[in-house]
């Protein structure tokens, strides 16, 4: 710790909590003393709570009433870059810096002394008599493969009380053991041979690790079709940095995806590397964060969330499938994970790989500038070649109603099973339909709580609602005039399509992915890997399918409504379906076997579907970025999106107006102001919604004049405000 800023005993520091406070609270350092970054338990009111020590105190409080710091957790404390961004993180996104430090400290038990634990795995016993409670247990223990729990953690796991879990333990059924509380992760070898690259995939990996080892800031896009070998060659630069003594992290946009990444790493490397995502159990979860303070975790695969980590050496971040929009944070702290990997790699002198089949326009325009380099692989690897796709015009196909697999696509499909192949129908849109009508009267059914129609989900048999989650049975009769049977599912959802083809093709294996059928991540995983291995004929799925998953014998890819995305005034939608499209067309033939990608579409003729099909990725980037730049739109100008929020209508209107009556800050700048207006989904759980956009030069300094703007505002009674810069959704 040399060169850390200490603290002696009963010296005045200033310590951020976790708490929501608008500044530092002065403490008098422990007996012992601190180091600047101490992670502190300290009192507030009756109360204990964790904080960081930030520096100084301000010495603005009665030193006689001074209380002391109760004790410096054993964690390693917070290195100065990581202060540093997460204050520099704050000031972009414009949120309090007690809930970045949140961000960063969201690991359960930090505070426990570090001591041996009770943990409990499965035992040889059988229960005498297995009631629910028990066989959820059991299932839970089955779900994770035999990972360790604590009894509390077990407990609340299966949703059982601490009883029944003792009772399993005392029937056997459970084994008890001493364990240590946290423990170093498996050394990875770099120096293990990696997989044959081909010359296109060598030269790339060259230059990655060259950057690893400059150890300076640097950005690249690493650009290659679906199917090139992109995870080998950056599997290469975290060789780099591993050699190099430091420490990598690798951003995945879905829990699903783990399985078979860490299958990868575990072959290149020798060992399963730390993983950081809500299907890790709250045990593993405070073992990483740890170990990774400490340097005893080499390489974290993770999700967003795994950047506030607090490395203590990180040379190399790669976020995979950069364009995907589950970077983004869409609530509490309102971030996006590549932007702010980008930060966090400047303030640690570390290396960002972007790697995408179809990068993001923002990143696209930054590669273009010169400001990232990009590295392009340009053919598949191995035997596979890219997919033939073509359009099928349905207004030229002869289709019955309530059905939506086109007689081409499904001649196709016939053919598919015939060969033994797989075939992949893709329906952006979960449930059975999106709308439920009543014949008689018209009337939709609408949820209670928002500003948002029902999706029925037949294989639960309910309706729920996609804004808040909320779930009633299907109707018998109206609930608006009453009549009996006369409530009609309208459109197609997933489960409806998987209805249609088990009706077509009654002897195929169907396998249904969407993110609302599975209980748990670990579940959703393990079903993806034995579709991996042929365990399915025909696959239905959402947008998850399109997520970088490997089927060796998916052949074809069927797109039943091309068209989806186009709809709407979104200024990201065209952007959207290209990458939607190109990437699920990449699932089909990434083995020795040819892949066709057919995509239904009632607009062919339609600029982005043209792209599409010919895949000339190229002139689409360049014509979306003149439409962009020419009316001053991201990634060539500013956009921050305001939503108010609360109960009362009037109240929210009232606040909305006041704000755009007092928009000085904003056109000192030269930023326009939109709105209010409502929300397109203008009530979510009760509270309405109204939405302020504010769109302004790209090089203005746009975060102070929103602070300036908004500071004066007192909000009353339940009213809440959010600003989100850069806004990728505009609901």
């Amino acid at each position: 710790m040399s060169g850390q800023e200490f603290f002696q005993a009963g010296e005045r520091v200033g310590v951020l909590t976790t708490q929501p406070l608008d500044r530092l609270l002065d403490y008098r350092a422990p007996e012992g003393g601190c180091f600047l970054g101490a992670y502190v338990e300290v009192p507030l009111g009756p109360r204990k709570v964790l904080g960081v020590v930030w520096g100084p105190g301000a010495g603005d409080f009665d030193s006689a009433k001074l209380r002391a710091v109760i004790r410096v957790l054993d964690v390693a404390p917070m290195r100065t870059e990581m202060r540093q961004f997460l204050g520099k993180a704050a000031d972009y996104t414009l949120t309090p810096m007690p809930a970045m430090l949140r961000l960063a400290t969201r690991a359960p038990g930090l505070s426990d002394p570090p001591s041996m634990r009770k943990i409990l795995r499965r035992g040889e016993g059988v229960p005498d008599r297995m009631t629910e409670a028990r066989t959820r247990v059991l299932d839970v223990l089955e779900e994770y493969g035999g990972l360790a729990f604590t009894p509390k953690e077990l407990a609340d796991m299966a949703d059982v009380t601490p009883s029944v879990v003792k009772g399993l333990v005392k029937q056997g059924a459970l084994r008890e053991e001493e364990a240590p509380r946290d423990t170093p992760y498996p050394h990875l070898d770099p120096e293990l041979p990696s997989k044959q690259l081909t010359e296109d995939q060598a030269k790339a990996a060259a230059v990655l690790a060259e950057g690893v080892h400059s150890k300076r800031y640097g950005t690249t896009l690493l650009k290659g079709v679906t199917g090139s070998g992109k995870t080998e060659v950056y599997l290469e630069a975290v060789a780099a940095a591993l050699r190099a003594g430091r420490q990598a992290l690798v951003l995945l946009p879905e829990i699903a995806l783990t399985a078979e990444f860490l299958t990868r790493v575990e072959a290149r490397f020798g060992a399963k590397p730390a993983e950081w995502h809500s299907g890790a159990t709250m045990t593993e979860r405070r073992r990483v964060w740890k170990m990774v303070g400490q340097g005893a975790a080499q390489l974290v695969i993770g999700a967003r969330s795994a950047l506030f980590l607090p490395f203590r050496d990180l040379g190399l971040i790669i976020v995979d499938e950069e364009h995907d929009t589950s970077y983004k944070q869409e609530d509490g702290v309102l971030y996006n994970a590549r932007d702010m990997a980008v930060l966090r790699a400047a303030m640690c002198s570390a290396q960002v790989v972007l790697a995408s089949a179809t990068p993001s326009l923002e990143t696209w325009a930054n590669a273009e500038a010169g400001k990232y380099n990009r590295l392009d692989l340009t053919s598949r690897f191995g035997a596979s070649v890219l997919p033939d796709m073509r359009a099928v015009d349905m207004r030229s196909e002869d289709l019955l109603p309530s059905t939506w697999i086109s007689p081409t696509l499904k001649q196709a499909m016939k053919l598919r099973l015939e060969r033994g192949e797989q075939s992949l129908l893709f329906l952006n849109r979960r449930g059975f339909a999106p709308v439920t009508i009543c014949r008689a009267c018209g009337a939709q059914v609408a949820c209670d709580h928002c500003d948002a129609r029902m999706v029925e989900h037949r294989f639960m048999k309910r309706l729920m609602c996609h804004q808040c989650g909320e779930t009633k049975p299907v109707p018998e009769a109206c609930p608006s005039c009453e009549v009996e049977g006369k409530m009609a599912p309208v459109g197609p959802g997933i489960e409806r399509l998987a209805e249609e083809a088990t009706s077509l093709f009654p002897e195929a294996r169907i396998a249904v992915l969407s993110s609302d059928l599975f209980g748990s991540a670990r579940a959703l995983k393990s079903r993806i890997e034995e579709i991996a291995k042929g365990e399915a004929d025909i696959i239905l799925g959402t947008q998850l399918v399109a997520k970088g998953h490997n089927f060796p014998l998916l052949t074809l890819v069927g797109v039943i409504d091309a068209d989806l995305g186009l709809q709407g005034s979104d200024l990201r939608a065209a952007e959207r379906t290209f990458q939607l499209m190109r990437q699920v067309a990449g699932r089909a033939g990434r083995a020795e076997r040819p892949g066709e990608a057919l995509m239904q579409t009632f607009q062919p003729e339609h600029p982005v579907i043209r792209a599409i099909l010919s895949g000339d990725e190229e002139s689409f980037w360049k014509a979306e970025a003149a439409e962009r730049q020419a009316a001053g739109v991201p990634p060539y100008g500013r956009m921050a999106g305001i939503i108010l929020s609360g109960p009362d209508l009037a109240a929210v209107f009232d606040l909305g107006n006041a704000m755009a009556r007092n928009d000085g800050p904003l056109r000192q700048i030269g930023a326009q102001l939109f709105g209010p207006a409502p929300a397109p989904i203008a009530r979510v759980r009760g509270r309405h919604r109204v939405r302020l956009l504010v769109k302004a030069p790209k090089s203005v300094p746009l975060q102070e004049a929103l602070a300036r703007w908004t500071a004066p505002l007192h909000l009353k009674g339940d009213l809440r405000l959010s600003i989100d810069i850069d806004p990728q959704s505009f609901f």
